[in-house]
């Protein structure tokens, strides 16, 4: 008997880390999601990969420093990182949507180049995104939003 126990308990052990490395719970701040999500609304995120991508999936993402690359040099997971909740607006190989780049985007392709993103916040007058800052480099991917846990 006390082997079934400890096997269950085991593997419920297991389960529980797998899980937690794929899904993540993130705590929305800022007005940018506005209405889709609000400051303090709790969001499920499944990890993910730039190729897994879809327009209109809202995705977690690490905001770009002023020269494209990280914002903070990666860290530990106890690190806090500067995580920004936006809605895909194109994937690499999309053509390049003109009115969601800054006009310092890279101009000569016709197509989202590969390994970056176009994200933009569904409250335009309060996001800092892909209108501002150009293309995001899809390896700052956290991921995709699943569904809302809770709101504020």
């Amino acid at each position: 008997m006390w082997w079934y126990l400890l096997g269950t308990t085991t593997g419920m052990l297991l389960a529980g880390l797998v899980l937690r490395r794929r899904y993540t719970a993130v705590t929305v701040t800022g007005d940018s999601m506005m209405p889709t999500l609000a400051p303090g609304d709790r969001v499920l995120v499944r990890q993910a990969r730039v190729d897994q991508l879809r327009r209109g999936q809202v995705v977690v993402v690490e905001m770009p420093g002023m020269d494209a690359d990280r914002a903070t040099p990666p860290q530990g997971l106890s690190r806090r990182r500067n995580w920004a909740i936006k809605r895909v607006a194109a994937v690499p190989g999309d053509p390049r949507p003109e009115d969601c780049l800054p006009e310092t985007a890279d101009p000569a392709g016709w197509l989202v180049p590969p390994g970056k993103l176009v994200v933009v916040g569904d409250n335009a007058t309060w996001s800092q995104d892909s209108r501002q800052l150009g293309y995001f480099p899809g390896d700052q991917l956290l991921g995709v939003v699943v569904r809302r846990l809770a709101g504020s």
